[in-house]
């Protein structure tokens, strides 16, 4: 008799051990660019807050350096002896800070030119007002354009909170924007008096003219500061700003009131409208030093939560690390395994095993025939339980006589 071999254990598919292997490689590649685009945009939102802070600190030092400017222009125009020691500690103020970060902020050819601007009109001094105010305002151009440079290349201009962007475009451009229109509309009317008849109507219209470029940019500042308490999550924003804000609007408007009286033949109150002036450039200095200190208090906030930012992006990156070397691991274990296995199956590998197998022979060999056939009374065969015979007469042999005697 015949004992079937065992089935042979099948082979598992090269598929299917390296299937795993594809997941686990296919897992990997959008984990990797999840990790590089959030550290990349986390990187690039914490440089322009960063840069944004550096505008800011330009900006302050630029603060002195207009008032100075404006106040200067105002005793030249009006021929009174004015000391440069203010314009020159407010230029060597904002010098310094150039050197430091004008690099970075692509300033220092526009700073140079502005100081040598202003060193030369401290050193030449127009005598005559109007070559005075032409060259003031020549200086004032310079610097307002250095305003605008140093919101563009810092990114102030470009900064995406809304309560930010309202208070950088108030103290950046609307604020300066008014102080020197105001100072240019209160040196004009002062030298209206002075000008032929002649010039009456030219001298009417360049008036109209500055007192709308001061009031413009005033009302736009109080709109951009209202827009940025309104937008902000910050609860100390209105308080700080709004009440510098109120001081500083009553002060543009009683300047545009004693620049423009309302009977058209009353004469300008010259004493009346300098006073003015010197109340609205004060408020505006007061206010400028609030809007920046909350301005660059919103950038620093914005920096460290950035920077959290970061660091869970970084944890979250290693976290994801490590659940894809457990995975790997899990594979790579499950691979020897199934290697030490098939090793084990093969013929001839294992001594227990083919010990098995030939004492299973052995047995299949040594088993006599225990069946035999029998013929029935019915012609048919009917398959007959047969007794081995014994030897040594034991019980049992009888039975084997006819079997013998028929053989």
């Amino acid at each position: 008799m015949t004992v079937p071999a065992p089935p042979a254990r099948r082979r598992p598919l090269a598929v299917g051990r390296v299937l795993p292997l594809l997941l686990l490689v296919a897992l990997l590649a959008p984990m990797t660019l999840l990790f590089v685009q959030a550290w990349r945009l986390t990187a690039d939102d914490r440089d322009l807050a960063s840069r944004e802070r550096l505008g800011v600190e330009y900006l302050r030092a630029l603060a002195p350096v207009t008032d100075a400017l404006v106040n200067a222009q105002s005793a030249a125009v009006a021929g009174r002896p004015a000391s440069g020691e203010a314009l020159t500690r407010a230029v060597e103020a904002a010098a310094s800070v150039d050197a430091r970060i004008g690099d970075e902020l692509r300033s220092q050819e526009r700073w140079a030119g502005l100081r040598a601007r202003i060193e030369a009109l401290g050193a030449r001094g127009p005598a005559d007002p109007e070559d005075a105010f032409a060259a003031y305002g020549e200086a004032t151009d310079l610097l307002l354009a250095l305003y605008r440079k140093i919101r563009e290349t810092s990114g102030l201009v470009r900064d995406p909170r809304s309560d930010s962007f309202f208070l950088q475009d108030g103290v950046g451009e609307e604020l300066p924007e008014a102080v020197v229109a105001a100072g240019r509309l209160v040196d004009l009317a002062l030298l209206a008096d002075r000008r032929p008849a002649a010039d009456r109507n030219r001298t009417t219209g360049e008036l109209a003219a500055l007192r709308m470029a001061a009031l413009t940019p005033a009302g736009d500042l109080a709109t951009d500061l209202r827009a940025a308490v309104d937008s902000s999550e910050s609860a100390d924003l209105g308080p700080s700003v709004l009440t510098p804000l109120d001081a500083y609007q009553r002060a543009v408007e009683a300047l545009a009131a004693h620049s423009a009286p309302g009977d058209r033949s009353a004469v300008v109150n010259q004493a009346q409208l300098v006073g003015a002036r010197l109340n609205a450039q004060s408020a505006a200095g007061q206010l400028q030093p609030v809007i920046l200190g909350e301005l660059d208090a919103l950038l620093a906030e914005r920096v460290d939560a950035l920077a959290r930012d970061r660091w869970l992006t970084v944890a979250a990156g290693v976290l994801a690390a490590l659940l894809w070397a457990a995975l790997g691991a899990v594979w790579l274990a499950a691979v020897r395994r199934a290697r030490r296995r098939a090793a084990e199956t093969r013929p001839g590998r294992d001594d227990g095993q083919g010990q098995s197998n030939g004492d299973q022979q052995q047995r299949a060999a040594a088993a006599p025939e225990n069946t035999s056939w029998q013929p029935g009374a019915a012609g048919g065969a009917e398959p007959r339980q047969l007794q081995p015979v014994r030897s040594g007469g034991e019980p049992g042999t009888a039975q084997w006589g006819p079997f013998d005697a028929a053989r």
